[in-house]
Formats: structure tokens, C-alpha cells, sequence
């Protein structure tokens, strides 16, 4: 399986509309960071590119395959979202966390029993344990196993790491690289935590207000994005034609964020101040809450 499509992907809820006209391509073997602020849709998205929610309007594909109640297609997809057993309290609160990953075995036909077995030790998980018993952080434990061990194609995660700590977070993100080195497998991390995760993203994907914002490589983004900072109107005159964002004032003082377009260059010969940014700047940039 080499390539997911969204093509002019809808998801309408009633009069709503939660994701609009998105287009999206995921090639094989990248492992893809999506981000965006609460209620952007992101796990809308997630869930219709793997067939758990069907889309309003556009299509999903596989290699070229509809994965809508496509068995084949689906097959080759995992997406390992949070799980809520509080939701469910006779069924899946009461599921043993074994009996929940052998369950998630019959679904993938390559999964690696051994795989799962090592993660359970290494987040030190009581097979016998119920589902409702488990903390936060645990029930992420058991997500990130069945997203791992299922070995599919395209795999989603959806807020991973969330109530983990740092050092187990840490163990994730070192485990989902030994992963896709070995495999090859697409990933996607969709996740809040933006600055421990920006390393492992070959390439970024922005999402706002249920569009897409931007896609592109990681390096590539970063090489392009800088804060000019100084007087207000030494800055005005440093930065005029270039595309800004998020612009901050302090009484004479004036900063604003600078997405270099293809051959343009930073500002020279004047009395400002550039500093390079991270991913999680770029992403308050584009998406927080203006001054």
C-alpha cells in the first residue's frame, strides 16, 4: 500500500461543518504530525480516513481503492484513538486489558503478538487488569500497543501520550522510530504536546478550523519561519511585503512572525532582531488567538 487520499472531504453534522473540502495526501513510509487547536478537527479527520465515520461529501482511498466498507482496504489501517471504558461500563470497562489486545489482534493480519508482549512489560501492564481499572496514562499504554503491534500500512494515533510521563513519553517516541525504521510503515501522531514530538515529524500537517492550513516538510517549514522583532516602525519597513503572522506590541516595541515564500530573503540593514523558530512558534503563529 503506497498512497491515502482525501479527496474534497466533508463532514457535516446537521448544519455544521467540521471538516471542509479537504484534500490530503499520505505517501508510504513518512511519519506525519498533525496539529491543530481543540475542536479542528483532528480526530474527525482521522476517523474518516479509517472508515470509523463516513464522510458528508469527497471520498477516502487506498491505492486508488474507496476504503468505506472496503474489508481489503481496511485492513491495511489502524487508528488508535483514546479509550473511554467509563463509556461503556458492562462491556468494555470490564474487558481485561489481554482479552482487549487479543480482541485487537483478529483485525490486523500481520500483528505482532511478540511486539505487543514486550510493550505490555515495558509499561508495566497487569494483563489481568480491567479497562475501567486503569489510569489515564495506562489506557494510553494499551492504545499506543495495539497502534504498534498492528502493524498496518497506515497507522493514526490520536493524542498518543496522553497522562504518560516524561519518561515513558520519551520510550514512545524512541520505540515508534525503531518501528518505522523497520518497517517502513506511515504514521500519524496527532498530538497537543507539540515541541517533544516535532523531531519525529518528517512532515507537518496544520489543520484550522476543519481545512487544511498547510502541509510540508518539517525542515523545509522551519528554514523559512523567523520572529522580527524591534521598533514598530523599523519592523514595518524591515518586513513589508513579506507574509506575517501574529504580530505582538509592547509600547514602541513590535514583533511578528515571518513565513519566507520561495526566493525571498530575510530583511538586511536594519536594527532588528530574527530569531529562528520551532514548530510549536510556527503553530501559535498561525493558529493562536490575535493580540
Amino acid at each position: 500500500m503506497e498512497t491515502m487520499n482525501c479527496n474534497k472531504v466533508t463532514k457535516r453534522y446537521g448544519a455544521n461543518a467540521v471538516i471542509k473540502d479537504f484534500d490530503l495526501t499520505l505517501e508510504k513510509g513518512k511519519i506525519y504530525g498533525l496539529i491543530g487547536r481543540n475542536g479542528a478537527g483532528k480526530t474527525t479527520l482521522l476517523s474518516m480516513m479509517s472508515a470509523q465515520n463516513p464522510a458528508s461529501e469527497g471520498s477516502v482511498t487506498l491505492d486508488g481503492e474507496n476504503i468505506w466498507e472496503n474489508a481489503d482496504a481496511l485492513r491495511h489501517i489502524c487508528f488508535a484513538r483514546e479509550i473511554s471504558p467509563s463509556a461503556n461500563q458492562n462491556s468494555l470497562a470490564n474487558m481485561r486489558v489481554r482479552d482487549y489486545l487479543k480482541t485487537a489482534s483478529w483485525f490486523y493480519p500481520a500483528w505482532d503478538k511478540e511486539l505487543a508482549e514486550k510493550l505490555v512489560k515495558k509499561f508495566e501492564l497487569d494483563g489481568k487488569k480491567r479497562l475501567g481499572k486503569l489510569s489515564k496514562g495506562m489506557l494510553s499504554a494499551v492504545t499506543i500497543i495495539v497502534a504498534l503491534a498492528s502493524k498496518a500500512d497506515f497507522t493514526f494515533l490520536d493524542e498518543p501520550v496522553a497522562g504518560l510521563d516524561v519518561v515513558m513519553r520519551e520510550y514512545f517516541y524512541r520505540v515508534l522510530l525503531e518501528e518505522y525504521t523497520n518497517s517502513g510503515r506511515t504514521f500519524v501522531i496527532s498530538t497537543h504536546i507539540i515541541e517533544e514530538a516535532a523531531d519525529v515529524f518528517e512532515e507537518v500537517i496544520i489543520i484550522k478550523e476543519g481545512a487544511l492550513l498547510l502541509k510540508e516538510n518539517t525542515t523545509e517549514l522551519l528554514e523559512r519561519a523567523y520572529r522580527v522583532s524591534g521598533l514598530i516602525e523599523v519592523v514595518d519597513e524591515a518586513v513589508k511585503g513579506l507574509k506575517c503572522y501574529h504580530e505582538e506590541k509592547s509600547g514602541r516595541a513590535k514583533s511578528v512572525t515571518v513565513l519566507l515564500g520561495e526566493g525571498e530573503r530575510l530583511p538586511e540593514g536594519y536594527d532588528v532582531s530574527i530569531q529562528p523558530l520551532t514548530l510549536q512558534n510556527v503553530f501559535v503563529a498561525l493558529c493562536g488567538m490575535e493580540e
